[in-house]
């Protein structure tokens, strides 16, 4: 199977694994399984840093380091994103999440996450 990985999911994973459900561990440790993480949960990330918003036990880089350790890919934004993301209905505000649902629609992608606002879109969630 083949999943795209929120943001606050891959940072559970690498600091707070206690905060996922045994179904998502199982996941994210299964081999078999391919995992996404977007530029976008990058981008996040690092706004969030810059803000004072997240707090990381070390850089950025050291994270961004982790998280291909674990096996993430990265999932660029390609423009069939751009294009997806403009026929979304607004259920949902945030940007980035709005992105991360337009991304694993356009690539077929399950999406790992906690956040219930994404129930309100069509598309494959594996929820946390």
């Amino acid at each position: 199977m083949q999943y795209l990985v929120d943001t606050h999911i891959v940072l559970w994973a690498i600091s707070n694994e206690e905060l996922l459900s045994g179904t998502v561990r199982d996941v994210l440790t299964d081999t078999k399984n391919e995992l996404y993480l977007s530029v976008v949960s990058e981008w996040e990330i690092a706004i969030k840093l810059s803000l004072g918003k997240l707090q990381l036990n070390g850089t950025l880089a050291q994270l961004l380091a982790k998280i291909d350790e674990l096996g993430f890919k990265e999932l660029p934004i390609r423009r069939a994103h751009s294009t997806a993301l403009i026929q979304l209905p607004f259920h949902h505000r945030d940007p980035f999440d709005r992105l991360l649902i337009a991304q694993a629609k356009t690539e077929g992608l399950t999406l790992v996450t906690g956040d219930a606002n994404f129930k309100n879109y069509e598309l494959e969630l594996l929820f946390n």
